[in-house]
């Protein structure tokens, strides 16, 4: 009896249709030139994630101008009044355009805190790590932006 009823319960899940999208199917564009402005640290790793993802060179051809900011503020400090955590803020002005016109602009903002160490080699390599989680998250947004918005005016 059990194995009827475990039976009946698997064969329409199994079958119900569900397909993984791909994200690289998503995207119907290319990102044709990104031009940046502020933190040289953020800009770099973000033209090259964004390259990375680029998309079709056959596909609608976008301009990408961005202005970054980063922050870094103290978020706790100890009895002794020593800064035990930082928070790092990392904020883009996107600008997207087509050939001649622009088309949207996008506001993104992400935060993250990281522990400083017991060294300053530590505390540097905790900020390094802090910023490539925020860029990878922060270049998965843009894309998903990008794909979902209405980009029929090129």
């Amino acid at each position: 009896m059990r194995i009827l009823i475990y039976f009946l319960i698997i064969i329409p899940l199994y079958s119900c249709g569900f397909n993984i999208v791909k994200q690289s199917d998503l995207v119907d564009f290319h990102i044709a030139k990104i031009e940046t402005a502020g933190d040289k640290k953020i800009n770099y790793g973000l033209k090259n994630k964004l390259a990375f993802r680029a998309g079709d060179a056959e596909k609608k051809k976008i301009y990408l101008d961005i202005k970054s900011k980063k922050n870094k503020v103290v978020k706790e400090k100890n009895s002794r009044n020593e800064i035990t955590r930082y928070e790092l803020i990392i904020e883009l002005l996107i600008e997207v355009n087509s050939a001649n016109n622009k088309l949207q602009t996008l506001n993104f903002s992400e935060q993250i805190t990281y522990n400083v160490g017991s060294q300053y080699t530590q505390t540097i390599n905790n900020e390094d790590q802090a910023i490539k989680t925020l860029l990878e998250t922060l270049v998965n947004k843009i894309i998903k932006e990008l794909s979902i918005q209405n980009l029929n005016d090129i």
